[in-house]
């Protein structure tokens, strides 16, 4: 079978298809905004990511969350829960990390079904 991948650099792809499966990971790029505008961001970003990759939200398999602090879990909510399809929710884990950059307070990783016809 093939292998898909987009946006690809020497370190990383914006996505990768395999098998009829999406697999992505996105962070924000408004670095000094609060979480409620990250997870807008990052999530505006997953949209377009999974569109070029034959998808879209309401095809999400599986999302983990990663958060620099659990205080901003209510108001990612708020934004996920605005955003995300009624009836489409995947399976999910949220859990407090040190991210990569200072300036995260979100970070996602997502795998959702290639969407059909």
């Amino acid at each position: 079978m093939s292998i898909q991948r987009h946006g690809t650099t020497r370190r990383y792809s914006d996505s990768v298809v395999h098998a009829g499966t999406v697999y992505l990971v996105e962070v924000p790029a408004n670095l000094d905004a609060d979480v409620t505008s990250q997870t807008e961001n990052l999530l505006a970003s997953v949209d377009r990511l999974l569109a070029q990759a034959g998808s879209n939200k309401s095809h999400l398999l599986m999302v983990t969350i990663y958060l620099t602090d659990m205080a901003d879990y209510d108001a990612m909510n708020v934004v996920w829960d605005a955003w995300l399809p009624e009836g489409h929710a995947p399976t999910r884990a949220c859990v407090q990390a040190r991210l990569s950059h200072a300036k995260y307070r979100v970070e996602m990783a997502l795998t959702a079904a290639v969407a059909q016809g």
